[in-house]
């Protein structure tokens, strides 16, 4: 299961981000710029290939949640069934104005065609708002019927937090493909614009993501206080707790080695109290989640989002300067920025499902119960990687082959022209 949201998660996030690029693009055409048009329309092609793999790695999720998760839902179902189907709803919203688009480019005048294209960026994100709620409302569980999911107090917060980033990380990854470009020596007004479009995006997001952070982390000390202590090594309950920076979680000494300590930042952050008390894993021991994952994985998460503020704040600079950031160096960076907000997001998503454990549904159903006894689980792992080294493999080729058929097509030339 963790490999299929590890897989899927890249797909669903670029189906929230790309839309929204691509609309942007163009909009930005509507007045007759051919070079904003081939943009978009590159950038839809390359989409419709990332939604139908998308669509493959969601139905295989759908089947893993009655295959691996019998008790799960069994028990709950009825719980989250109404957000699944609000969800497969939005999917079909988003499939059928993306056939309408595609097929639409010549056939239906710019304005239409356009406004065909805003349901694809709504439905998409949320297509990912009503899934988020499930996994919010898990690790925080309300009463209440079907509609208890939307009233589960993660749910803002992690709706929110987990928008801006599939922005952030859409935005960046399209950019650091131009990025890479212009470092072989493309710097053609085609490259250069969706340079710039990727990057005004994913670098707004990338600001307002510490703001989603930290309302998703005060959020996490209300509810969910054994998550909180895992992802900062909080081993022992103390009023005025650090804030840990780096550190290496030793579980047989009982204490996070090689930390950079912040006095009563933790204790401050977490909730608006340097005195505060923050309560250790020793206190939630044996149910306490694997405090070393999830350090890391948190530091990781925390550490690439603020590299991506930095670097937001440096384009910034250029642009009130009127100058492009072509420079060598920043475009490196630019380059490893889309790699790095994809990684970001896995290692946030490590934090939310690792730092829940053992539970499946927080204080209400365990790990170990939750998960099917039926036999050949290794033969259905192997099949899983199987098929998705597949898909990604035949992903990145497709998607090699039409970025070599438009740069053979010469539309690079046409949108200059």
């Amino acid at each position: 299961m963790g490999i299929s949201l590890g897989f899927h998660i890249v797909f669903a996030a670029l189906g929230v981000g790309l839309p929204a690029l691509i609309l942007v693009a163009e909009g930005l055409s509507l007045g007759g710029d051919a070079t904003w048009r081939a943009l978009a329309r590159r950038w839809s092609k390359a989409f419709a290939v990332l939604f139908a793999v998308g669509a493959v790695s969601g139905t295989v999720l759908s089947f893993e949640l009655g295959l691996l998760w019998p008790r799960f839902m069994g028990r709950f179902g009825a719980s989250i069934g109404l957000a699944f189907t609000l969800e497969a709803f939005a999917f079909f919203l988003e499939a059928i104005f993306l056939g309408i688009y595609l097929y639409g480019w010549e056939r239906l005048s710019p304005r239409a065609h356009f406004l065909c294209g805003v349901p694809v960026a709504v439905a998409g994100a949320a297509s990912a708002a009503f899934v988020t709620a499930v996994n919010a409302w898990m690790n925080t569980p309300v009463a209440g019927g079907p509609l208890a999911v939307f009233r589960a107090p993660a749910a803002g917060a992690e709706i929110a937090h987990m928008l801006v980033a599939a922005y952030a990380a859409s935005g960046l990854a399209v950019a650091s493909v131009y990025a890479v470009g212009m470092l072989r020596g493309r710097r053609d007004a085609l490259h250069r614009r969706g340079m710039a479009c990727g990057l005004a995006l994913g670098l707004a997001a990338s600001l307002a993501q510490p703001l989603s952070g930290d309302w998703a982390a005060k959020t996490v000390a209300r509810s969910q206080p054994a998550k909180l202590a895992a992802m900062e090594g909080q081993f022992r309950t103390e009023a005025g707790a650090p804030l840990r920076i780096g550190g290496w979680p030793d579980e047989t000494r009982r204490q996070t080695r090689f930390a950079v300590e912040i006095p009563r930042g933790l204790s401050w952050l977490g909730y608006g109290d340097g005195a505060a008390t923050v309560r250790g894993l020793d206190e939630f021991a044996p149910d306490a989640p694997p405090a070393r994952v999830v350090h890391v994985a948190f530091q990781l998460m925390v550490g690439i989002g603020m590299a991506l503020a930095a670097l937001a704040v440096v384009v910034a600079f250029f642009a009130a300067r009127r100058r492009f950031p072509d420079g060598k160096w920043l475009l490196r960076a630019i380059a490893l920025s889309g790699p790095a907000a994809f990684v970001a997001i896995e290692a946030g998503w490590t934090v939310t499902e690792v730092g829940r454990q053992p539970w499946v549904v927080q204080g209400a159903l365990r790990t170990a119960r939750a998960v099917t006894a039926a036999p050949g689980l290794t033969s259905g792992l192997v099949a899983t990687l199987a098929i998705y080294g597949a898909l990604g493999g035949g992903t990145a080729l497709v998607l090699l082959h039409l970025a070599r058929r438009a740069r053979s097509d010469g539309d690079t030339h046409d949108a200059q022209a």
